[in-house]
């Protein structure tokens, strides 16, 4: 918790409770959770949390580049902490949201045909290696 606290300072980001756990709940690998999963997933542990807290802690966080906001293809907001470039595939089937490092090389620029690149997102959609396993549409 103390490393997550000199994150938040080295920030600027005056560190609170709230902040802490949840970006505490992004780094522990939860799968791209939209602001209400982790409202639910933290209430419990923090009863006077609210969901404008977690609200603007995410846009607090995401302002100061320590966690990514990004929507997929329902324009549902989901959020992480990845600060590797990468690409979001979501199945079809399953709903898994899956980070795909391979590939993602031409997102490590800041440049592309002369376009400054300010935001970084692609997404894809498809059926799932563990959706495949076993189909007949492998």
């Amino acid at each position: 918790m103390e490393n997550l606290f000199r994150i938040l300072k080295k920030a600027n980001v005056p560190p609170s409770m709230q902040r802490i756990k949840i970006l505490e709940y992004l780094q522990t690998g939860h799968n791209h959770p939209t602001a209400d999963m982790i409202y639910q997933a933290l209430k419990g542990q923090m009863p006077t949390l609210s969901k404008t807290t977690v609200y603007n802690t995410l846009r607090i966080l995401v302002e100061h580049n320590l966690i990514s906001e990004f929507r997929m293809f329902e324009n549902e907001v989901r959020y992480e902490y990845d600060p590797l470039p990468h690409i979001h595939f979501k199945c079809d089937r399953c709903g898994a949201i899956y980070d795909l490092h391979t590939g993602a090389g031409m997102l490590e620029s800041g440049m592309i045909d002369g376009h400054r690149i300010t935001c970084r997102q692609i997404n894809l959609k498809g059926v799932c290696r563990a959706c495949l396993k076993g189909s007949a549409d492998a």
